[in-house]
């Protein structure tokens, strides 16, 4: 049990763990999280004109400024508490299991009022910053919502079409180099409309039949590919019972 003196030094100590966790969470607003938006603690009007780099740093700090007033937050709840147990006459017994709890805890940690068995801070908070909703995989947002998306053309294809207009993509931030600054975003050179590269040039009936090829700079492209890789399609060469009939004998 503890001493009286003991309780008063417990008190003390609590009492100016409280003046000084107010006093931070009133200087700095609670971390700049009583203004609306995150953009007013950064004095930013809009995103529009942002780099993503720099959207992605403050969206950081966002975060880290959530975890710490939660955690000031909870620290003053807790002392709060512990100051209503002395009152009480409670203090330094676990709200649970009802033991006593060591002093040496209590010293370290005046502001609990549970033995470490039953302490609740090992929870894991999920407290996130809602800039957070929009930052998933590319187009996944699309593809849970829209149960009829169409794979002709869709959530990635709408991006693509979009994007061909301009983003803030540059060189630099690139894997590959681009040709054409009209190429500045993801996957730019993928087909739009269809799949394989030769459903561009290759044609047949409504029954499938009549097969045609209809020449165009994309089927030159594709042949030049394969010739350079020495297969006959692009899924690898042909079997030894299909390659013969595509194949030039020679006669010599």
């Amino acid at each position: 049990m503890l001493s009286t003196q003991q309780l008063a030094e417990l008190r003390l100590q609590l009492l100016q763990e409280k003046g000084e966790v107010e006093e931070r969470l009133e200087q700095n607003d609670h971390f700049g999280l009583e203004r609306g938006h995150s953009h007013e603690s950064m004095g930013e009007l809009s995103s529009y004109d942002n780099h993503p780099a720099d959207d992605a740093t403050e969206l950081y700090e966002r975060e880290k400024d959530i975890a710490l007033n939660e955690h000031y937050e909870l620290q003053l709840s807790n002392i709060n508490r512990a100051l209503e147990a002395m009152e009480n006459g409670t203090y330094g017994k676990c709200e649970v299991c009802g033991k006593e709890i060591p002093f040496e805890r209590l010293e370290a940690l005046p502001n609990t009022t549970y033995c470490i068995e039953h302490s609740p801070d090992q929870i894991t908070s999920h407290n996130r910053p809602v800039e957070e909703g929009v930052l998933m995989p590319p187009f996944g947002k699309f593809d849970m919502d829209e149960k009829d998306e169409n794979v002709a053309f869709d959530s990635e294809d709408s991006w693509q079409t979009v994007a061909a207009w301009g983003t803030s993509e540059t060189p630099s931030d690139l894997a590959f180099s681009q040709d054409d600054y009209q190429d500045m975003y993801t996957e730019a050179d993928e087909n739009i409309g269809y799949v394989e590269d030769f459903e561009n040039f290759v044609g047949n009936d409504m029954y499938g039949m009549n097969i045609k090829v209809y020449p165009n700079p994309q089927h030159e492209q594709y042949e030049d590919a394969l010739d350079d890789e020495g297969i006959m399609t692009s899924f690898g060469d042909l079997p030894a019972f299909e390659h013969d009939a595509y194949v030039d004998h020679d006669d010599k």
